[in-house]
């Protein structure tokens, strides 16, 4: 047998040999292979493929007049928390989806722009806040588009915390860019709500860093004389500029005085 006809014969081989129930290997007989099955043709035959091919602010007012209230079918309840109802992604996207399709209009993500803080709630847990700013394109049915922006946030103790915000974004962008009706004055909550501890205030140092600071200008140096009055740290004693103790409120005062004179 020549070379060429060891690598046919080769070819009709499994390999590696598979073993079958029987403890014969395949290799060691012939191998039945089965007819593939090509993919079937898929023929589109959906509204999204008869839509009419209006400009894309068109096609938006058409699913903004078919999409005219999303109702509040999601409820929150936690202890300390509060109890009430609110109008979760799902019920949104549930609502706007076959509209989108109905009318050959698309929103896609084109940019992402996240921050992150680690934050404490008010029961001391450690949690992660993200915020996103989040640009999109809206086509319609010709490819037209016209651009769009929404904001989300979301504190999350895992990794879930982008997904989080970009998912309250897109909600937020649905809701305002269809002008979808709510009743409820504020924004409502996803099925998640965490209450953010108080900032703690500034040590005395940080303080006297800032006011001796000289780019800090005289609007700052108010605030800072107000947030001293707030924190009951106008009495806290520093060493100031030029190595001397001096409370806090004394030592803005001062330097407030000396910027107002030099004209500052």
């Amino acid at each position: 047998m020549s070379l060429r006809e060891r690598a046919a014969s080769a070819d009709e081989q499994e390999w590696p040999p598979a073993a079958s129930t029987d403890g014969v290997y395949a290799g060691d007989r012939p191998v039945a292979h089965a007819p593939v099955d090509e993919l079937p043709d898929i023929e589109y035959t959906g509204a999204i493929a008869d839509v009419d091919q209006v400009p894309v602010h068109t096609a938006w007012a058409r699913v903004m007049a078919d999409v005219q209230s999303v109702g509040k079918g999601d409820r929150f309840q936690a202890q300390g928390q509060g109890n009430y109802q609110y109008r979760g992604v799902d019920r949104v996207l549930n609502a706007v989806g076959p509209a989108l399709r109905r009318h050959g209009v698309m929103v896609i993500p084109t940019r992402t722009e996240a921050n992150y803080r680690d934050v404490l709630t008010s029961n001391n847990k450690k949690m992660r806040e993200c915020t996103v700013t989040v640009t999109y394109s809206i086509r319609g049915p010709r490819g037209d588009e016209m651009p769009a922006q929404s904001c989300g946030e979301s504190m999350d103790s895992g990794d879930k915390g982008t997904t989080k915000a970009c998912t309250v974004a897109y909600r937020n962008l649905l809701i305002t860019a269809l002008s979808i009706p709510t009743r409820d004055p504020r924004l409502d909550a996803e099925a998640s709500n965490h209450e953010r501890a108080e900032s703690p205030a500034p040590k005395p140092t940080e303080y006297r860093d800032e006011i001796t600071d000289p780019r800090t200008s005289l609007g700052r140096l108010r605030q800072i004389r107000a947030e001293l009055t707030q924190h009951r740290m106008g009495a806290a004693q520093v060493v100031n500029e030029v190595g001397d103790e001096e409370g806090l409120l004394d030592l803005v005062n001062r330097i407030g005085r000396q910027r107002q004179e030099a004209g500052q």
